[in-house]
């Protein structure tokens, strides 16, 4: 356990963000995502839904500048979408990055084609429809 780290944050997870560079990207995916048939490496974090895991992820992660940072699913026709997911992590996200825009949309296949080349895949507890969230790392600014 380390101060000033969430204990949602495993050492596998801190590990990942800290090699993380600048344009990298780290899928929080929901429990129904086939994170383990994509590709990427994958990381276990069942049981913490996606808010509580970017409450800790952004205090250590700078999001991207010079591209959009944050993309989740769009909706497929006939589905319906919760607008509360979206809302959820938008609050986690404007405290530690105010002016962050709404997370694009992508196609479904589009986004599981952009999870094949993600850094990481961190399959969560999340179990709301459309819960996945891919995030952009930024530079992280010199203190």
């Amino acid at each position: 356990m380390l101060k000033g780290i969430s204990p949602c944050i495993s050492p596998e997870l801190l590990a990942v963000l800290h090699r993380m560079g600048h344009g990298d990207e780290i899928v929080l995916a929901d429990a129904h995502f086939p994170g383990h048939s994509l590709g990427p490496l994958v990381l276990r974090a069942d049981g913490i839904p996606i808010k509580p895991l970017l409450q800790g992820i952004l205090p250590l992660f700078e999001l991207d500048s010079y591209a959009p940072p944050l993309f989740m699913m769009e909706v497929v026709p006939g589905d319906t979408l919760d607008p509360q997911v979206e809302r959820d992590y938008m609050e986690a996200v404007h405290k530690h990055h105010p002016a962050a825009l709404p997370p694009q949309r992508l196609e479904r296949h589009a986004f599981y084609q952009r999870a094949r080349t993600a850094f990481a895949v961190v399959m969560t507890g999340e179990l709301r429809k459309y819960g996945n969230l891919l995030l952009k790392k930024g530079v992280t600014p010199v203190a």
